[in-house]
C-alpha cells in the first residue's frame, strides 16, 4: 500500500506549488502550504454558518480549525498566532500584548482515518484554550508548523475575535446608484458606537471592510463615512458599495462512491482511489437567471457514515468547463475548496482538442460550492461574468467587519461584525 499513498501525493504535487521568496511580505491569506494537507476548515464552533469570529471574554465562544494530512501516522506540530491589522498585516506585537501566556500551542487532537481507501490523519485545534487564551479583539492569523522545523508554515487559518461593543446594521438592494434591478447589488452600513469607547474622529478612526461571499479578491475597505449623526456612523451612497451581483453558486455531492451524486455524471475506480467526473458545465451568462439554494461558497464533510471527519474517503474530482479560450487570463474554481486562493491548486487548463477548461482536485467526500472567476494575467480580483454573467436576483451573503483604532493604540481592535443577504 505504501506505493499506493506514493502514487496519491504525487498527483497532488502535480496541481500543488508553493514558493516564498526571500524579502516578499508575508503571505497572511488562509491556505495550506504542504501538499500532503487537505480539507481545512475554520468555523465558529455551533454555528457553521456565521463567520468565524468568537467573542472576546466569552468562555463559551470558540472557533474550531481542522485539517486532515494524507498519512499513515501523526505529526507533531505546533501552532502560533499573528496579530493583523484590518487589511491583515502583521501588526508585530509580542505575545504579552494580545495573549495571557505563551504564544505557541501543541496540535493534540488528532484521530485516524477509518475504513477508507486514502489513509489520513484528521487534526482540530480548538481556541481559546488552556494553551492560549486571547486578550485582545482583532484579526488572527493561525500558523501550523512542524515540531522539527518551526520556520517552514505547513497551513495558516484566518479568524477574527470582536468584543462586539459596536452595533452594526446593514441593507442591500439591487436598485444602485449605477442602475436598477440590472446587475449590480449597493449596500448600506450603519454603525453605532454608543457603547464604543475612544472613538475621536470617526473618518479616521475606523475601517470598515466588507466581503461578499467569504470571497477575499473583491474585498472593499471603507475608512471615510458619508456622515456622521450623533453616535451613528453612516455609510451609503458610496461607490464602493456597489458590487457586481454575479450568478448562484454551482453545487454536487459526492457522498457516496456506490452512485453519483448531485452533478456527478460518473465515478470510476483507478486503484488506490475513486474518481469522479462532474457534469461539464457551461456558461450561464446569457441564460436567464435561475434561484438556486446554496451556501456561498462553503463546503460540508459527509460520507456513509455517521462520523464523517474521519470515515469520509477522498476522491479525484474532475471539472470541465466549456467554452471559448479567455484572452488575457485565467479561469480559477473558486469557493472554500480552494481556500479561495488563485495559484495552481485551483487553476484550469485549457484543452483545446476538448474545448474545455479541465482541472482536478483530491477532495473529501462531501457537498460543495464553487464557481468559476476569470483572473486577467498580473491582477488579483476575480470576475464572474465572463462565465456566468450578473443577475441582480442573485443570492449573495455580505460580511461587515467594522474596526477601531483609538488613539496611541497599535493595533486595529474589531468591534462588531454582522451579516446581510441580498436575493430573494
Amino acid at each position: 500500500m505504501a506505493g499506493s499513498y506514493r502514487l496519491v501525493l504525487l498527483l497532488i504535487l502535480l496541481v500543488f506549488s508553493v514558493k516564498s521568496v526571500a524579502g516578499e511580505p508575508m503571505d497572511t491569506s488562509q491556505g495550506i502550504f504542504h501538499p500532503s494537507f487537505r480539507t481545512l476548515k475554520v468555523t465558529l464552533e455551533g454555528d457553521e454558518f456565521a463567520p468565524p469570529v468568537l467573542t472576546l471574554r466569552d468562555r463559551n465562544s470558540h472557533v474550531t480549525v481542522s485539517f486532515d494530512e494524507i498519512a499513515d501516522d501523526r505529526r507533531f506540530m505546533r501552532y502560533e498566532l499573528v496579530h493583523c491589522d484590518a487589511l491583515w498585516r502583521p501588526e508585530g506585537l509580542v505575545a504579552s500584548e494580545f495573549l495571557d501566556g505563551f504564544n505557541e500551542g501543541v496540535v493534540e487532537d488528532y484521530d485516524f482515518s477509518r475504513a477508507t481507501l486514502v489513509h489520513y490523519v484528521h487534526y482540530t485545534i480548538s481556541i481559546p484554550n488552556r494553551e492560549v487564551r486571547i486578550t485582545q479583539a482583532g484579526n488572527y492569523l493561525l500558523r501550523v508548523y512542524d515540531e522539527s522545523d518551526p520556520d517552514e508554515t505547513l497551513l495558516q487559518a484566518r479568524f477574527g475575535v470582536s468584543d462586539f461593543s459596536a452595533r452594526v446594521m446593514a441593507d442591500v438592494s439591487s436598485r444602485t446608484d449605477i442602475d436598477a434591478n440590472v446587475s449590480h447589488q449597493q449596500l448600506g452600513v450603519t454603525v453605532d458606537l454608543k457603547h464604543v469607547d475612544g472613538v475621536e474622529d470617526p473618518f479616521n478612526d475606523l475601517v470598515v471592510v466588507i466581503s461578499q461571499n467569504g470571497r477575499t479578491d473583491n474585498e472593499v475597505v471603507l475608512r471615510n463615512p458619508q456622515r456622521v449623526l450623533g453616535e451613528r456612523v453612516i455609510y451609503e451612497h458610496l461607490t464602493p458599495l456597489i458590487f457586481r451581483a454575479g450568478n448562484e453558486y454551482r453545487r454536487f455531492e459526492t457522498v457516496s462512491t456506490s452512485y453519483p451524486g448531485m452533478g456527478v455524471e460518473s465515478i470510476g475506480y483507478d486503484a488506490p482511489i475513486y474518481n469522479m467526473w462532474l457534469y461539464t458545465d457551461f456558461p450561464r451568462a446569457r441564460v436567464p437567471y435561475s434561484y438556486d439554494s446554496t451556501q456561498h461558497g462553503r463546503f460540508f464533510v459527509r460520507g456513509e457514515s455517521s462520523r464523517p471527519d474521519t470515515e469520509a474517503d477522498y476522491v479525484m474530482t474532475h471539472f470541465s468547463l466549456e467554452m471559448p479560450e479567455v484572452v488575457g487570463g485565467d479561469v480559477f474554481i473558486d469557493g472554500d475548496l480552494t481556500q479561495r486562493r488563485f495559484d495552481p491548486s485551483s487553476r484550469m487548463v485549457y484543452n483545446r482538442a476538448t474545448g474545455r477548461y479541465e482541472h482536478s482536485m483530491l477532495l473529501k467526500q462531501g457537498a460543495y460550492n464553487y464557481q468559476y472567476l476569470c483572473v486577467p494575467f498580473g491582477s488579483g480580483k476575480g470576475d464572474v461574468a465572463p462565465v456566468d454573467g450578473d443577475f441582480y436576483q442573485t443570492t449573495n451573503e455580505y460580511t461587515v467587519k467594522v474596526y477601531h483604532r483609538p488613539r496611541g493604540c497599535r493595533f486595529d481592535r474589531l468591534i462588531g461584525v454582522t451579516m446581510v443577504t441580498s436575493g430573494v
